[in-house]
């Protein structure tokens, strides 16, 4: 990375320049400032779609309050953003994580409360810590050879890609075909053309080296949206669910009714799931969170260029801390866990590259608290353009994969289509893994891989197995 020389300033700026290594990162303050607010524009959509997520019954009939989740989803996210910031010095932002809610909405809630749900993201996220604090989590990163970690980068890269496409409408899923231009084989919306028009201006933007191309994009594609929106008389529905306009009173008052209520051990003995099936929901819950975390880490690590010639990064066990806690942060929160966001990636395209950004983003969350109508102005389609336009740039680790040895090769390729095609870094993180010890093995090379390595290949093994092994143990 190029350094940006950085004019020495007052006392309090030197300060805030030596804790951060702002400048020894090639940075600036403005830069952190503008990568910080780019990367909140970017996940301010997680206010809206986590409530909406945790909206069903439990097993008892009990719905949350949408106004206690939002202000839970906000507050955590604020807390572990910050704390990452001050403490990982990363531009890493954390927040409820889609995958953590999904499963507990899907897999746990129908046989639980909430409060006992919540309980199992608290033991989630302490087990997660246990494994960084034995530094096994920190082993397992570095143990993973350096083609798999370039691959998990491009990966990333593309998932982050197919889940713009998917968000703004352009790609759509569930017709007579897996995946699809639009609905129909064809847009159709003004707020997807919005979506081409916001895209196509970032990338002009950066390819003429405009600094905080990805921020201007996002201002004027929202300023746009909102023009559009009222000229055309769209509705909500037209949206995906909220129009971007200017809300009747910006300010709302927090209720943190949810805050403690939590349930730690009683999904274990409760008769409607019992010991085996919570124990399988923690099991899931921890691998999501464990390797969906450590790619997104590695996958915007290398993109800031915070990694070393050999993948690794400095401070990583302090991030890896962070983000494990965030599960039960989030629980006791009543948010569901807490995880590095993939939108992270958006900030770090803008420059971000130290924890300053993260503290940033972390006080507009903070905010929102009280300016939650305020998030709803930007539509998804917009943010999602951030999304394709950070993918295409984590695709330039592909030139660094020798894809002319097959050893390499196959599991580079498997890691990287796996993620996209299953909508599971996890999956992508296994696939990969699996087929480079096998690979190795196949061709007489079975020691090469590691202990640790053939370790991770089993555990994923019983991952891909889950279905029957559940069935063997009579969980339903």
């Amino acid at each position: 990375m190029a350094q940006t020389p950085v004019e020495p300033g007052p006392t309090s700026r030197g300060t805030l320049d030596t804790y951060f290594k702002i400048s020894a990162r090639g940075s600036t303050v403005g830069t952190e400032l503008r990568g910080g607010l780019t990367t909140f524009m970017a996940m301010a959509y997680i206010i809206l779609l986590n409530p909406i997520i945790l909206s069903g019954a439990d097993v008892t009939g009990h719905k949350l309050d949408h106004a206690q989740v939002t202000t839970a989803t906000a507050l955590a996210a604020a807390v572990t953003t910050i704390v990452m910031g001050v403490v990982g010095n990363v531009p890493l932002a954390l927040a409820a994580g889609l995958s953590v809610s999904g499963v507990i909405s899907a897999l746990v809630v129908p046989h639980s409360t909430w409060p006992q749900a919540m309980g199992l993201c608290v033991i989630y996220g302490v087990l997660i810590v246990l494994l960084v604090v034995s530094g096994l989590r920190e082993k397992i990163m570095h143990g993973i050879p350096l083609p798999l970690k370039f691959a998990i980068t491009i990966g990333i890269g593309l998932f982050i890609s197919i889940v713009g496409f998917v968000k703004a409408g352009f790609v759509h899923t569930g017709g007579p075909t897996p995946l699809s231009l639009g609905p129909f084989g064809e847009l159709e919306g003004w707020p997807v053309l919005l979506f081409c028009l916001t895209l196509l201006l970032i990338f002009v933007l950066l390819a003429r080296g405009v600094r905080g191309a990805i921020l201007l994009g996002l201002a004027v594609g929202t300023a746009a949206a909102m023009i559009v929106n009222k000229a055309a008389h769209l509705t909500p529905a037209d949206w995906g669910g909220t129009a971007p306009v200017w809300p009747g009173s910006p300010v709302a008052a927090p209720d943190f009714g949810l805050f403690g209520h939590v349930d730690v051990f009683g999904a274990f003995g409760s008769q409607s799931m019992g010991a085996i099936s919570a124990s399988v929901a923690v099991f899931t819950l921890v691998l999501a969170g464990f390797f969906d975390a450590m790619a997104t880490i590695i996958g915007v690590g290398t993109e800031a260029g915070l990694t070393d010639s050999k993948g690794r990064m400095p401070g990583l066990s302090k991030a890896l801390f962070i983000d494990g806690a965030g599960g039960a942060i989030g629980g006791v929160a009543g948010a569901s866990g807490q995880t590095v966001f993939l939108e992270s990636a958006t900030g770090v395209g803008d420059g971000a590259r130290t924890g300053l950004a993260s503290i940033v983003t972390g006080g507009v969350f903070a905010l929102m608290l009280f300016l939650s109508p305020v998030a709803a102005i930007v539509p998804v389609q917009v943010a999602s353009a951030a999304l394709v336009v950070i993918g295409s740039l984590m695709m330039s680790q592909a030139r660094l994969i020798d894809w002319s040895d097959s050893e390499v090769a196959v599991p580079a390729f498997l890691t990287s289509v796996v993620m996209p095609f299953t909508y599971s870094i996890t999956a992508g993180v296994g696939a990969g893994i699996i087929s480079y010890t096998v690979v190795k093995a196949g061709t007489g090379k079975w020691r090469e891989p590691g202990v640790l390595m053939w370790i991770l290949t089993f555990v994923f093994v019983a991952y891909f197995a889950l279905a029957p092994i559940k069935t063997w143990l009579g969980v339903h």
